[in-house]
């Protein structure tokens, strides 16, 4: 299934993974890398990332399957993929089809941080969650941006949940946003549900979202945040992601808000 156009004609795709090779490669090495091992991350999470292919691989048939497995000493391994360093992109249209995960204590997402976060660091590089879901609200996935003076607990942060409380688990969908100059909107299959402007920020605060910025998909297990899995969480989970598409608009017009 192909991306949802973006409004303006003009809007062309400038980078793309469509997840093709066969089944149990890894996915396009000159497109991604990884971060690995564990430590908690930041936020006291429970996994340890891996390149192995009993936790990130293509299934043949489309998808790139990011799986978190829950090991026999009880120890959790998954996979976190980055463009850091292949790929990054100052303004336009980011978006990915994913089925993501669901339990308690999982928490996938499909985000992106600021190139410089090297020499600057977290958050003043800055840092685009385009899908979060925790797994104990299998309703709601959230879009957040977090840069100096307002990150950690304090991001600018909005949820989006589907109709008739459909799960986000059940299917695929469509999670972008919109990047402009001082502008970011955030979109699930097409709906634009959150739109942030430097007039949103704290007083006192910088727009550190005028940079490139590199693409970034996990699935975490446990945190701060989503809690840890306990005896109703299922292992393993997978996140299946259809493709990734970056699309910039190629005149002078800004694309339609």
């Amino acid at each position: 299934m192909m991306a949802l156009m973006p409004a303006h004609a003009a809007w062309k795709i400038v980078w793309s993974d469509d997840f093709k090779g066969p089944a149990g490669t890894a996915p396009d090495a000159t497109k991604w890398t990884y971060d690995l091992g564990g430590g908690g991350w930041g936020n006291q999470e429970l996994e340890i990332y891996t390149n192995q292919p009993t936790n990130v691989f293509q299934d043949g048939s489309g998808n790139l399957v990011i799986k978190a497995v829950r090991m026999p000493d009880g120890s959790y391994t998954s996979a976190r993929l980055k463009t850091q360093g292949r790929f990054a992109i100052q303004y336009g249209r980011i978006e990915a089809r994913i089925r993501i995960p669901y339990g308690q204590g999982l928490w996938p997402a499909f985000w992106m941080l600021g190139d410089n976060i090297s020499s600057v660091g977290w958050p003043d590089c800055g840092e685009v969650d385009i899908m979060e879901n925790i797994g104990k609200e299998p309703l709601i996935v959230h879009g957040t941006l977090h840069g100096p003076g307002y990150s950690g607990d304090s991001p600018l942060t909005a949820k989006f949940e589907l109709p008739a409380a459909q799960r986000f688990a059940d299917d695929y969908h469509v999670y972008g946003v919109e990047w402009s100059p001082d502008i970011m909107v955030f979109l699930v299959d097409g709906h634009r549900y959150y739109t942030v402007t430097p007039s949103n920020l704290p007083v006192g605060t910088k727009w550190v979202f005028d940079h490139p910025f590199f693409l970034l998909l996990n699935v975490a297990v446990g945190g701060s945040w989503p809690g840890n899995p306990d005896s109703t969480t299922v292992f393993p989970q997978m996140m299946l992601v259809d493709w990734v598409q970056v699309w910039q608009n190629t005149s002078p017009e800004p694309p339609r808000r």
